[in-house]
């Protein structure tokens, strides 16, 4: 079995990757790292609007009032080979999650599911697009990243100990 079929990596996909799913990698990172989880993450979009560029600064600035720094992320589109580079793809919301499965190639080894599928009682909900709203948009989507990621972790965690038994 090659060793990337049994590394854990994490990515979140999101419409252009500037708001969102740099946000979602942010959060995560954070866990993983408080957790001592070692895992891949990343974040892309489904579309090709925002390649090469940074994050909104509201993102950045939301981030960084939390002691994350995503200011050095750079847009990119979804490609065929991250269902073999990740092992879990996480949409940010129904339509990218459709875009996500629709270039999904057979054979792929990445999970794809919705990002909040993962906090009980939030399944199938979508994380809300803030890009044509306020600084407290981007602070409800850090929120909700944030409680996405700590299950996740947590998850991610307890398989890791668990296959060691």
């Amino acid at each position: 079995m090659a060793e990337t079929e049994n590394k854990l990596g994490v990515l979140f996909v999101c419409l252009g990757n500037i708001c969102r799913s740099p946000m979602a990698e942010g959060a995560f990172r954070l866990a993983a790292k408080n957790a001592g989880l070692t895992c891949e993450v990343d974040s892309a979009g489904t579309a090709g609007y925002h390649v090469g560029d940074p994050p909104d600064w509201r993102a950045v600035k939301v981030a960084a009032a939390n002691c994350v720094d995503i200011s050095a992320a750079t847009g990119r589109q979804l490609t065929a080979q991250d269902f073999d580079r990740f092992s879990h793809i996480f949409a940010l919301d129904k339509a990218n999650l459709a875009g996500i499965k629709a270039m999904q190639p057979r054979g792929g080894r990445a999970q794809v599911a919705m990002l909040m599928d993962a906090v009980e009682g939030r399944e199938g909900e979508a994380v809300k697009d803030p890009y044509y709203g306020n600084i407290g948009d981007f602070e409800a989507v850090w929120a909700e990243v944030t409680q996405a990621a700590d299950v996740l972790v947590a998850r991610f965690k307890a398989d890791a100990a668990a296959a060691r038994l």
